[in-house]
């Protein structure tokens, strides 16, 4: 029957056995109860033949074993290159030499922390950061690397809602006459149809549908490339409105050409850059129109207030912004939509009484109302019935 302990060396607790004659020390943390509940299930798995040693393997080797047999053929082109990213600037210095088991719950959170409050990462910067991490544990489990993930358990910091901004009509004008008119027609398709950028560089003229006024949304672009969209609902078909079609159809006729087919792109016929779209052509519109300077992503903002104002149904704008349910767009755009309580409350009235609204609130029926005692005008309002001690 195989024997072990738990043992404290400095702030941390292992449990401490023997496999055949090798003796092992497993890290169980800064708790004495999750090493004794540790090494409880070490003595069971070795005692009952089942205990199997994990292969050891640093870091950084899991790192690019799980990008290139997972990540690499699992997750979009711009996602893998973000996750590549994110392990050669924030992992691996900080993880790479270590042994993957020796790898801790606490070691992960004080991770977390010191990217907050040493390194002044923003919460969802270190969220982002987080998601392949946690993803790179849940894989070393399956594939036999870790017996349990020392992830599972690490708080995410809290993430405040993306303050959002947006133009107003009279802001959307202005910006517009400060346009520079070769990126007129780009810019003013952004604003009228909340397209993401990626989106609206990557459009070509065959996703045009001049007979239904449409405009079908079928690729992203990315570092040049055409990508698939953010969502399978990003592929979605998007109204254009008269002003919109008119401007499509002379940039069609006066605007550069492009082997592509792409309607907005540079003097080689190639995608935009997107950086320089920002930094070149939208932002110096705005200062020209001394207006704030807000994101591109704005724009998109800007297209979902206009919908909301108008009072439009929440599912068409859900289909115009390619959101995954109505909930989605509500989440993010709830907070727009007008307060409209009363109004529905006298609508309620107009429904139920319906035009002796006025006269019901001329006079009232009291708790102690008797029909012997009111006119028949009330008595019979809508034909409603009254009973014994007035009530309606």
């Amino acid at each position: 029957m195989a024997k072990g302990s738990v043992v404290q060396r400095s702030e941390t607790w292992y449990a401490v056995y023997r496999d055949g004659g090798t003796q092992k020390w497993e890290r169980a943390g800064s708790s004495k109860r999750a090493a004794e509940r540790l090494l409880a299930k070490r003595m069971n798995q070795i005692n009952s033949g089942t205990y199997q040693e994990c292969e050891k393997i640093l870091f950084e080797e899991f790192a690019e074993k799980w990008l290139s047999d997972y990540a690499k053929i699992s997750v979009k082109s711009s996602t893998y290159i973000g996750y590549k990213a994110i392990v050669r600037l924030h992992l691996n210095p900080c993880f790479g030499k270590q042994f993957l088991h020796r790898i801790s719950t606490s070691d992960i959170q004080k991770f977390v922390s010191e990217k907050i409050t040493k390194e002044k990462q923003s919460p969802k910067s270190v969220v982002n950061i987080l998601v392949p991490f946690k993803e790179m544990f849940k894989h070393a489990v399956i594939w036999g690397y870790l017996k349990r993930d020392p992830s599972l358990y690490v708080r995410r910091p809290r993430v405040e809602q993306e303050e959002m901004d947006f133009l107003t009509p009279e802001e959307i004008r202005l910006f517009l006459e400060n346009v520079n008119p070769v990126y007129y027609t780009l810019l003013l398709t952004a604003v009228m149809t909340g397209m993401r950028r990626g989106e609206l560089l990557a459009l070509q003229w065959g996703d045009i549908d001049w007979n239904s006024s449409e405009i079908s949304v079928r690729r992203s672009v990315f570092r040049g490339e055409f990508i698939k969209p953010k969502t399978k609902n990003s592929i979605r078909r998007i109204v254009m409105s008269p002003v919109l079609r008119q401007a499509l159809e002379q940039h069609r006729l006066f605007g550069r050409s492009s082997d592509m087919d792409l309607l907005f792109s540079n003097e080689n016929g190639l995608p935009l850059d997107p950086e320089n779209l920002i930094k070149r052509e939208f932002h110096p519109a705005l200062d020209r129109a001394g207006l704030r300077r807000i994101r591109f992503h704005d724009l998109r903002h800007t297209y979902a207030s206009l919908l909301i104002s108008q009072g439009e149904n929440i599912k068409f704008i859900q289909s115009q912004l390619g959101h995954a349910s109505a909930k989605t767009t509500l989440d993010r755009y709830g907070h727009l939509m007008p307060n409209l309580e009363n109004d529905a409350a006298r609508r309620l009235d107009k429904t139920v009484f319906g035009n002796f609204v006025r006269k019901l609130l001329e006079n009232p029926v009291s708790e102690g109302f008797s029909p012997k005692n009111e006119t028949p005008e009330v008595v019979e309002l809508q034909g409603l019935k009254l009973g014994s001690g007035g009530r309606i």
